[in-house]
C-alpha cells in the first residue's frame, strides 16, 4: 500500500515542481506590460480562490468578495498614508479587519440561503462602493495615492518583476492552504453542508459555524488580494472595486469551475488575459463573458475543471466500466457488547407528551413512549400518522410545540441536530440524503470526524495535527467500508450506485458517528427480499453491539421479526403499544392500519427469517 501511494504521489510532485519552475522563470520571458498583467492576474486568482471556497465548496452565495478586496486595500492605504504606519503592520491590521468583516457578512447566511443571500451580499458590496465614492477618509472618487512601497530586506519592490515573486510566494502558500482545507475534515464538512445541510447537521456538522467560517475564509483571501494590490499599484480608487469587476470575478469562478480551487485559478488567469486582449472592446467583452457564463451553467455546470471527469464518465459508460458491476461484499457483524444483548430495563429515550403543530395542522398529539437500552423498537402506522415528524422532533429538525424529549434522562428538546449527533443520536432518512458530490468514503469520513468547527485554529497553527487526524480517520473509514461490504465502492459517487447499496451506505454513515441511539426511517423501502434479509442481519448486529435502535417501517414481516416492542401511531396519536403479537391482534390497529385482509395473511413472529 505504501509503495502504491508513493507511486501515485511521484507524478503529482513532479507536476508541482514543473509548475514551480515555470512560475519562477516566467518574468525572464515577459516585457514590462506583460509582467504587470500577470501581477494583476495573480491578484484576481487569489480573489477567485476565496470566492470558490465560499460558493463552490461551502455552497454560500457570496457577491461581497470585491468588497473584501476593497476593504483590505483601502485599510492598507488609509493606515499608511493617513496614520503613518509601515506597510506590513498596516497590512496585518487590514487583514484582521477584513476577516472580522467577513464574519459579519456571514451573519445573514444563518437566516437565509439561495438568491436571498446573494441579494444581501450584493447589497453590502454596493454599500461599500457607495462609501468609498463619498467618504472623505477614502478620498472620494479621487481615491488614495502615494501608498508607500512595501519594504523587503532591501529589495526594491517598486519593480513589478521583483514584486511578482512576492505575489507568487503568497499565492502559492494561500492556494496550498485552501487545498489543504478542502481535502481535510473542514472542507468535507463544508461540502456536505453544500450538498445537504439537513443531513450534514444530522451527522454532526455545525452548520451555523461552518457558514460563518466559509465567509471568513473567503474574506481572508480577499484581504490578501487587497494588500497585494495596494502594494503593487500603490493607488486605490472606487473604480477598481465596482460591480463590473465583481461580475467579472463571478464569471472567472463559474467558467473555471466553482467546486475546484485549481479551476478557479485557471478561470481567473484565463479571463484576465482575455480581458487585456479585448481592452479596446469592453462592451463586447462583457457581453461575451455573460454568454459564456450562461452556456457553462447550462451545459457544463462544474466549469472547465469538471470536463475531464465528465469525459471519463462517458468513456467508462461506453466501455461498460461502471460501479454497478462491482459486487457488494458481505456484512461483517459487530462484536457483541459485554453483558449480553436485549433490553436491560434502563430507558435511553423518553418521549413525554410530545406535540407538534404546523399552524392549524396537529401532526403529533401528546405522544409518549419509552425506549429501553438495547431494544429494537418499531414504530408503525398509516401514511400521515406522524412517524417521520416524531423522528424529526427527536433528532432536532423540529422544535416540539409541547412536551419533552429525554436522552439518558437529559432533556434535549429543541437541541440542534449537530448537538444531538454529538450526544450519540444518529439517523437515516425516508428519502435518501447522501452527499451526492462526495465519494462513498468521504460520506463516511464526514460522520467519523467528531472535531468541532471552533478548532479551525489548528489549520493555521498546527496542521501536523490535522494530518495525523486524517490518517486515523481514513483507517477507520476503511474498516467501516470493509465491515459493510462497501470497499469496492469507496471512490464512487453514491448517486451512481443501485438503490439497495445506497441504503446500506446511509446506515454505514449513521454508524460512523458511533451512536448510542440509531433512528432508521423506513430502511427497507425499495429493497428486494434478499436485501431485506441482509438489512435484518445488519440491524440485529448493530443492536447486539450495544446500540439502541428505533425504526419506522411498513414492512410488517421485518417489524415482526426484529422488534421486541412496537408502537402504533394514527392521526398523530399512539393507539397501541406492546409486543408484535399483541399489536397485530389489537382491533384499533387492525381498523386504522392493518385491515382485516392484512391481518388474515400476517405471519406469526419468526426471528429466523424476514420476508418482504
Amino acid at each position: 500500500m505504501n509503495a502504491l501511494l508513493r507511486h501515485r504521489r511521484t507524478p503529482r510532485f513532479a507536476t508541482i515542481a514543473a509548475f514551480g519552475l515555470i512560475a519562477w522563470l516566467l518574468p525572464y520571458q515577459l516585457g514590462g506590460y506583460a509582467i504587470h498583467v500577470v501581477d494583476i492576474a495573480l491578484v484576481f486568482a487569489l480573489l477567485a480562490v476565496g470566492m470558490g471556497l465560499a460558493m463552490g465548496i461551502a455552497g454560500q452565495i457570496n457577491l461581497a468578495q470585491v468588497a473584501f478586496f476593497g476593504v483590505s486595500a483601502y485599510a492598507t492605504a488609509i493606515l499608511t498614508t493617513h496614520e503613518g504606519l509601515g506597510f506590513w503592520p498596516a497590512a496585518l491590521i487590514a487583514l484582521v479587519a477584513t476577516a472580522l468583516i467577513g464574519l459579519l457578512v456571514g451573519i445573514p447566511a444563518l437566516r437565509m440561503q439561495s438568491h436571498y443571500l446573494g441579494i444581501v451580499t450584493l447589497g453590502l458590496a454596493l454599500g461599500f462602493i457607495n462609501w468609498t465614492t463619498n467618504a472623505e477618509m477614502a478620498g472620494g472618487a479621487e481615491g488614495i495615492s502615494a501608498i508607500p512601497v512595501p519594504p523587503m530586506f532591501g529589495v526594491d519592490l517598486s519593480s513589478e518583476y521583483l514584486y511578482y515573486y512576492v505575489e507568487v510566494v503568497v499565492f502559492a502558500a494561500a492556494l496550498a492552504f485552501g487545498l489543504f482545507v478542502v481535502r481535510t475534515g473542514l472542507g468535507r464538512r463544508m461540502m456536505a453542508m453544500r450538498d445537504d445541510p439537513l443531513a450534514a447537521g444530522a451527522v454532526g456538522a455545525q452548520i451555523p459555524l461552518l457558514r460563518m467560517t466559509a465567509f471568513m475564509l473567503s474574506s481572508v483571501f480577499g484581504g490578501l488580494a487587497g494588500i497585494l494590490y495596494a502594494g503593487l499599484i500603490r493607488y486605490v480608487a472606487p473604480d477598481t472595486f465596482n460591480i463590473a469587476n465583481m461580475f467579472l470575478l463571478l464569471a472567472m469562478v463559474v467558467i473555471g469551475g466553482r467546486q475546484s480551487l485549481v479551476g478557479c485559478v485557471v478561470g481567473a488567469v484565463g479571463l484576465t488575459l482575455i480581458r487585456e486582449r479585448l481592452v479596446d472592446y469592453p462592451t463586447y467583452a462583457q457581453l461575451g463573458f455573460g454568454v459564456v457564463v450562461v452556456l457553462m451553467v447550462v451545459f457544463a455546470p462544474t466549469g472547465l475543471a469538471g470536463i475531464p471527469a465528465r469525459v471519463r464518465t462517458m468513456v467508462d459508460r461506453r466501455r461498460g466500466r461502471t460501479a454497478e458491476r462491482t459486487a457488494l461484499g458481505p456484512f461483517r457483524p459487530y462484536r457483541p457488547a459485554e453483558g449480553g444483548t436485549g433490553p436491560d430495563g434502563e430507558p435511553v429515550l423518553e418521549i413525554r407528551e410530545i406535540a407538534k403543530h404546523f399552524r392549524g395542522l396537529k401532526a403529533l398529539k401528546d405522544v409518549s413512549l419509552t425506549v429501553r437500552r438495547g431494544e429494537i423498537r418499531g414504530i408503525v402506522g398509516p401514511n400521515g400518522s406522524g412517524k417521520t415528524t416524531l423522528f424529526n422532533v427527536i433528532s432536532g429538525f423540529y422544535r416540539p410545540s409541547g412536551g419533552r424529549v429525554l436522552l439518558d434522562g437529559r432533556v434535549v428538546s429543541g437541541s440542534r441536530p449537530y448537538r444531538l449527533s454529538m450526544l450519540g443520536v444518529a439517523r437515516t432518512f425516508q428519502n435518501l440524503r447522501l452527499f451526492g458530490e462526495l465519494s462513498v468514503r468521504d460520506n463516511l469520513l464526514v460522520a467519523l470526524d467528531r472535531s468541532r468547527t471552533r478548532a479551525i485554529w489548528r489549520y493555521a497553527l498546527w496542521p501536523v495535527g490535522i494530518w495525523r487526524q486524517e490518517r486515523r480517520l481514513h483507517r477507520r473509514a476503511d474498516e467501516l467500508l470493509d465491515r459493510f461490504g462497501l470497499t469496492g465502492f469507496a471512490g464512487a459517487a453514491p448517486g451512481a450506485l443501485p438503490y439497495g447499496i445506497q441504503r446500506r451506505i446511509e446506515i454505514a454513515r449513521a454508524m460512523a458517528s458511533g451512536p448510542r441511539l440509531l433512528l432508521l426511517d423506513e430502511p427497507a423501502a425499495g429493497l428486494n427480499g434478499e436485501e431485506v434479509r441482509q438489512l435484518a442481519e445488519i440491524v440485529r448486529s448493530i443492536r447486539d453491539s450495544g446500540v439502541t435502535v428505533v425504526l419506522i417501517e411498513h414492512n410488517m414481516g421485518l417489524v415482526m421479526s426484529l422488534c421486541e416492542r412496537v408502537t402504533v401511531l394514527a392521526g398523530g396519536s399512539v393507539i397501541a403499544e406492546g409486543t408484535p403479537a399483541e399489536v397485530v391482534a389489537d382491533h384499533a390497529v387492525i381498523e386504522a392500519y392493518l385491515g382485516d385482509s392484512a391481518m388474515a395473511g400476517m405471519p406469526l413472529p419468526d426471528t429466523s427469517e424476514v420476508t418482504s
